[in-house]
Order: structure tokens, then C-alpha cells, then sequence
């Protein structure tokens, strides 16, 4: 289970121990064991299998497995910041999950300090209007969102079925050092936008819909073709759905429907503007949970 140490203790724990120099994605500056939890210990609960093929058919099941990943996850940055509170990968880790775990106060502290110590916060995503059989990952700092390729961070990427990526093991950390925030910076995005050129934020059900003033051209590692996008429609990876029963107006029978992540989509978003757009010059449109996308 999940231990909670709040938002107080969070930015206690960063005043209290870190260096003189702020944290830092210098894995040389860093405990080694504080690092080991920040990247191998993250492979290791990501692909930790959760699950077997029969969980496909009891509901409610993905939605147990990935809260168990995500309190993991947690639970290995704030042991990650316990050790050594100048690791700036634990507070991008931290920054991500606690919205997948509707912890917002947790998520704004770990925020702030990620990008004050000139860290992102990075998501997996899918990108379904560039190539919905592939992973993406997506920075933001204060600066820009900036769209890489899985192979650009993993390098060669293995494939399942459908053409589904693979997440890379334990020894792949420069990998998962990314995915914490850490970027190298020797890496050139395959697309970025600067927070002037977003003039909307759309939650919806699935996905987040970010509005841009000029197109930007995106890759898939998949297929390696590229195309131009106005709008960057996204799921950004943490939070699953939820299947309900209803009675359908005009029948006897029950049935099940599906609810997206709505609300953690919409937390992402108000989250991240007060971050990257302190004039609110983003657009924020109504948030309206229904069907569809």
C-alpha cells in the first residue's frame, strides 16, 4: 500500500537535504541507490507482470493492475527522494503518477520542483492521429511541449503483436532517466512547440487535444512516415477507463458502457498551465464529459 507523505513533508524533504546546487539530473551527484530507484526499479515495476489472459474478461481488473503500478512507482521516487532529495528524476516521476492517482496538491509540489530545477515532466503517449500502433513520449517544461520518438529514448524498439512496442528492461536507464524528466539534451525532438504557440487545451473522455497556431510535422518509428498535425490529440498514459451497467431508456435488459478518464484529463491539464502559462493565455474550453473521444 501506498504510503502518503503529503504535499508538507514532500517540500520539507527537498529544503532539508538537498545540495547546495538544487536537484540535479547528474547521475554522478546523485546516491546511487537513490538513482537505481528513479530507473531500474521503475523498469522492473513496469514490466512486473500484473495480470494473465483471463483478466481481460473480469471487470474492473486493469483498473486494479495499473493503481498497483502506479502506487509502486510513487513509492519508489518519495524512497528515492528519502535518500537523496536532490534527485530531479523522482520529482517527474512524482509530477506524472500522483495525477494518475488524483493527488493533485502532491502533483503541483512535485511540479514545481521538477521544472525549478530545469527538469519536465514526461508521459508515454499515443498520438492517434499520427500512429496509434506506436508509443510517443511528451515533455513539458516551461518552455515547450516537445514530442519524441520511443526509439529516440530506447533506441532499437522490439514489437508484440498488432506492432505494439516494448518497454526496455533494467539496463536501459538513460532510457528511464528520460521518462523521469531527464533528457538528454544531445537528443533533437521530432517535434516541439513553444507554449506561445498553444492557444487551447481540450479535455475530452480519452484523450487531451492540444490547439496550435501552425502545424507541426510529427514521425512514427513504426511505419517512418510523417505527418502534418494543427492540433496534437493525445493519451497521455496513467489512468485507464471504467466499464458501467446502465439500463438503456426503452429496453429491459441491462448493458455495459464504457467511462473514459475524464477527470484525470482535465487534472493534467489545469495542472500543467499553472506551470507553463502563468498569463492564462491558453485557452482552458469547458470541461463536458460524454461519449466519444
Amino acid at each position: 500500500m501506498l504510503r502518503s507523505i503529503g504535499v508538507l513533508a514532500l517540500v520539507l524533504l527537498a529544503g532539508a537535504g538537498a545540495a547546495a546546487d538544487g536537484p540535479t539530473c547528474d547521475a554522478a551527484r546523485i546516491d546511487p541507490r537513490s538513482y537505481g530507484l528513479t530507473t531500474r526499479a521503475q523498469a522492473r515495476i513496469l514490466n512486473d507482470p500484473r495480470g494473465s489472459w483471463w483478466d481481460g474478461f473480469q471487470l474492473g481488473k486493469h483498473e486494479e493492475q495499473l493503481a498497483d503500478l502506479n502506487e509502486s512507482s510513487a513509492f519508489a521516487a518519495e524512497r528515492a527522494l528519502e535518500i537523496d532529495p536532490g534527485n530531479l528524476m523522482a520529482y517527474g516521476i512524482l509530477a506524472r503518477v500522483a495525477l494518475a492517482l488524483a493527488q493533485p496538491d502532491r502533483a503541483e509540489a512535485a511540479w514545481q520542483h521538477a521544472l525549478d530545477g530545469g527538469g519536465a515532466v514526461v508521459w508515454s503517449a499515443t498520438l492517434y492521429d499520427v500512429d496509434a500502433r506506436t508509443y510517443f513520449f511528451l515533455a513539458f517544461d516551461r518552455r515547450a511541449l516537445r514530442v519524441y520518438r520511443m526509439e529516440q529514448l530506447a533506441g532499437p524498439v522490439k514489437r508484440r503483436f498488432y506492432g505494439i512496442p516494448e518497454f526496455p528492461g533494467p539496463d536501459n536507464e538513460r532510457f528511464y532517466a528520460a521518462w523521469g524528466g531527464c533528457l538528454d539534451p544531445a537528443i533533437t525532438p521530432d517535434a516541439e512547440v513553444a507554449w506561445s504557440d498553444v492557444r487551447e487545451i481540450k479535455a475530452g473522455n480519452w484523450v487531451l487535444w492540444f490547439k496550435l497556431t501552425r502545424p507541426v510535422t510529427i514521425g512514427s518509428d513504426r511505419t517512418g512516415k510523417r505527418k502534418e498535425v494543427r492540433e496534437i490529440k493525445v493519451n497521455l498514459h496513467g489512468a485507464t477507463g471504467s466499464l458501467e451497467v446502465y439500463k438503456p431508456v426503452g429496453q429491459d435488459d441491462l448493458a455495459l458502457r464504457g467511462r473514459g478518464p475524464a477527470g484525470y484529463n482535465d487534472a493534467v491539464r489545469r495542472t500543467m498551465v499553472k506551470f507553463v502559462d502563468p498569463d492564462r493565455r491558453i485557452a482552458l474550453p469547458p470541461f463536458k464529459p460524454g461519449v466519444g473521444w
